[in-house]
């Protein structure tokens, strides 16, 4: 079904209305951005709770946002939220893909079976299933499947890393099996685990993760088989990585230790590290120099002008 507007996004019309409310304060013009938020209704199609899946009698839902002017086939994001595995959800997570809306691209954000529903690989099943429906789906919504870029913040980040670093065929595709070749221009990790055997047992035990495995025998084994670091080779697409080296949640020094594999592996890749950092919560400037890296990135590997 499709719908020009879906005003259920409380998190995003609440910050378009504030900006409008701001813009009829003040008797100037309004600014570009002040311009998008107040036209965005506009510009976008939004295709709420899609079934992309089901399993284990959970069905799967994402949503499609979608620019309506588009004449050619429009990048695309796609989106996975955080919360370690075990809580979130993707409705929360509107606000942290605006900057690619403001930016024009298409961005599919991606629900996932938490692990009160199903643990590990669960999530990781399922977000390759999105990735393959965005790719069996890019002529209906106007995805051009030679700019599919993946991204998520915390867990999200781990997911988008595996999600595209997975060669095609292993046994986590079984779920959705397709002879599709699922092809990624590029992942955005922000300070995901890229080694969750380094987080179930050890001096970096996480909670979350722990409870990601539940009590499952072969718990070690299926935390390597969902580590981004096991997959690490050469010929995978650019990886950009944003973490600060204060964070506790995730260490630090996981994502220096990916950026070393990959770069050993010849695998594009650059660590933007927010000195003092914690785990998100970074200061404007910072957020705001990470997005201008992000910009960079891209345009330096043809996936934007």
């Amino acid at each position: 079904m499709k719908i020009q507007c879906h005003l259920s996004f409380a998190l995003l019309w609440g910050t378009i209305v504030c900006a409008l409310v701001a813009a009829q304060e003040r008797p100037h013009p309004l600014s570009s951005v002040e311009s998008w938020a107040a036209t965005v209704s506009e510009q976008y199609l939004i295709y709420p709770d899609v079934t992309y899946g089901q399993a284990n009698n959970y069905v799967l839902k994402l949503d499609v946002w979608q620019p309506k002017d588009a004449k050619t086939p429009a990048p695309t994001l796609v989106y996975y939220h955080g919360g370690g595995w075990i809580f979130g959800d993707r409705t929360g997570a509107t606000l942290l893909f605006l900057p690619f809306l403001e930016k024009g691209w298409n961005v599919i954000n991606v629900e996932y079976r938490m692990a009160n529903v199903s643990l590990a690989p669960a999530a990781v099943e399922d977000c390759r299933c999105a990735l393959r429906w965005a790719v069996r789906n890019a002529k209906q919504y106007n995805l051009d499947t030679n700019r599919i870029v993946l991204t998520g913040h915390s867990a999200g980040g781990h997911l988008a890393l595996i999600s595209g670093m997975l060669p095609n065929g292993t046994d986590l595709d079984n779920e959705c099996y397709g002879d599709e070749q699922l092809k990624v221009a590029a992942i955005i990790n922000w300070y995901g685990p890229s080694d969750v055997t380094d987080l179930v047992e050890g001096p970096n035990l996480k909670n979350y993760a722990a409870m990601w495995m539940g009590s499952q025998r072969d718990r070690l084994a299926i935390a390597k088989r969902v580590s981004p670091i096991t997959y690490v080779r050469s010929g995978l697409p650019p990886v950009l990585s944003v973490h600060g080296d204060g964070d506790t949640v995730v260490p630090y020094a996981q994502s220096v230790r990916l950026h070393k594999a990959l770069t050993e592996a010849g695998v594009p890749n650059e660590l933007d590290t927010i000195h003092g950092g914690w785990h998100g919560q970074f200061k404007t400037a910072e957020t705001e120099n990470a997005y201008q890296r992000i910009w960079a990135f891209l345009r330096a590997h043809g996936i934007m002008q």
